[in-house]
């Protein structure tokens, strides 16, 4: 798309950052330390908070412990519980744009439609629900766990009670005493079941394959604990490192030698047996594949509450829907009022991949049609001055995601350092894309990585596999690591990428006709090798 005459009328920014949850806000916090004020946090929704904002449903909690799921650079000494609720990481996303200045940068209710290169212009033309803005460079933090996925289900649409996924829970709706169906036994799963068995007069729980669940170690930290942590906030860091330092040495598990988790699965099954004493629901809550295979959960209410009278659970996916029965893929039928689905999130196709349109104009879908890829988790071929946070192959098995969204903002801060060295920050006529052969190489490297982790050998099918196998989501190695592999741009790696300025035209030339100028002055680009 070239630039059209009323540009100068469009707001124009260096960065623009989309999404405002861990990712977008840790973003705008680092662009602001670095010296960098021209920029716009656009969110489609009315607050921030991402996807804290949106699961809202009874239940909710972080399943990594609350010092670690939190920015090192903005510790909370008060979080009150060692594994805390929704409300309180929502919270503490509020305060961390309230202290770290980031209200005027936030575009509440700016759903980005489209984001669309301009090889003339070099910068990105911003369509949004409320108008039209550019950008030199864009940072795309809306994250994997965004868009709820609910399975097309024959006759659902003739359902004639409620249906809602859990990522979009209806507050509204009185549960008690309903006939409730739970699809799905993931982490939201394994949360909102123990929430709402108490309240409701029949809960059924359609399970296509059961989760691995570990004890959650769940506490009230103590205000002598808080006073400590406020008084000396080395001691919250030291806390930080412990629980960091333990999950680091797990990875080696998971990545190079599955068979290692034995113990841990053995610690699982001791759990299951201690509440779910009946031998024929204990079978059907056995997992059949390697602990890890697919997220382990953490929950200590999970099994009590499958256990209670109240609750059935259907060892099979559901169907078919039939006005207000739901018949489950073995023929079980039972009766709803209610219908609840924990299924998940768009992960390897991304929506926000259908509205970015690069280089080649192809959209982002487009290009990732075979399975994402980028590089260093950040940066994708035909994509200049385009970043993601949260990108393919940066998902965590094991500890906090706050560690890859930091190493993330390094990255994006080395890269906005490059380009400004470049002369793009001033000029605006300067681009940087990787690569398509070091996008090759990065993932070649991950992905031989990945054939000896426990997601790809576990034998399971996860969230984590994309619809040719291929794990395109979890980091194969530690967080130390993935901070080595993205501290800094290595400018090798990437082409840079520059609009030539305009000939001068002599006198004699400038009778020439208003398509012969235009061509002339069209920018071109070179590349830099």
């Amino acid at each position: 798309m070239g630039q059209h005459a009323h540009d100068h009328e469009r707001e124009h920014v260096h960065v623009a950052v989309v999404g405002s949850g861990f990712g977008g806000l840790g973003a705008a916090v680092r662009l602001r330390r670095e010296g960098v004020t021209d920029f716009v946090v656009l969110e489609r929704a009315d607050s921030v908070g991402g996807a804290w904002r949106d699961n809202s449903y009874p239940g909710c909690a972080c399943d990594v412990p609350s010092h670690l799921y939190s920015f090192s650079f903005a510790p909370n000494p008060d979080w009150p519980r060692t594994f805390s609720g929704q409300r309180y990481i929502r919270a503490y996303l509020e305060h961390v744009a309230d202290t770290f200045g980031l209200r005027p940068h936030l575009r509440l209710n700016h759903e980005v439609r489209l984001m669309r290169w301009d090889n003339d212009a070099l910068r990105w033309e911003i369509e949004t629900s409320r108008g039209t803005l550019t950008a030199d460079v864009i940072v795309s933090a809306t994250g994997p766990l965004s868009d709820p996925k609910i399975p097309e289900i024959p006759g659902l649409a003739g359902f004639p009670g409620k249906v809602f996924h859990s990522a979009r829970w209806d507050h509204g709706y009185d549960l008690r005493g309903k006939r409730v169906a739970v699809i799905g036994t993931g982490a939201s799963a394994v949360q909102i079941v123990p929430a709402i068995q108490p309240e409701v007069s029949r809960l059924t729980l359609f399970q296509r394959t059961p989760p691995w669940v570990m004890p959650r170690v769940d506490r009230a930290i103590s205000g002598a604990e808080r006073r400590l942590h406020r008084a000396l906030p080395f001691t919250g860091t030291l806390r930080r490192r412990l629980l960091w330092g333990i999950r680091e040495l797990q990875v080696h598990a998971f990545t190079k030698r599955p068979n290692e988790l034995g113990l841990v699965e053995s610690l699982a099954r001791a759990n299951m047996t201690k509440a779910i004493k009946d031998p024929v629901l204990r079978a059907k809550l056995t997992p059949s594949y390697r602990i890890g295979c697919k997220r382990i959960l953490l929950s200590s209410s999970y099994y009590p509450a499958l256990a209670r009278p109240n609750v059935d659970l259907v060892a099979s996916g559901l169907a078919e829907v039939r006005g207000s029965t739901l018949v489950a893929a073995d023929g079980t039928e039972s009766e709803a009022d209610a219908i609840v689905f924990g299924t998940g999130f768009h992960v390897t196709d991304m929506p926000i991949a259908e509205r970015v349109v690069g280089a080649d104009g192809i959209t982002l879908a487009e290009a990732w049609k075979d399975g994402m890829e980028s590089l260093r988790g950040a940066t994708a071929a035909g994509f200049p001055n385009w970043m993601t946070i949260i990108g393919p192959n940066t998902g965590l098995g094991n500890s906090s995601m706050i560690l890859i969204i930091e190493s993330q903002l390094n990255y994006m801060a080395d890269y906005l350092r490059q380009l400004d060295g470049l002369g793009g920050r001033r000029s605006g006529r300067v681009a940087l894309g990787p690569r398509p052969a070091a996008v090759r190489a990065w993932n070649h490297q991950v992905q031989e990585r990945m054939k000896r982790t426990v997601w790809n050998t576990g034998g399971c099918t996860s969230w984590y596999l994309d619809e040719q196998g291929r794990n395109t989501t979890a980091w194969p190695g530690t967080t130390a690591e993935f901070r080595r592999a993205t501290r800094e741009v290595d400018l090798a790696e990437y082409e840079v990428i520059r609009a030539a300025a305009p000939e001068r035209v002599p006198r004699q030339a400038q009778k020439r006709t208003s398509g012969e100028r235009a061509a002339g002055s069209r920018a071109s680009k070179e590349s830099v090798r």
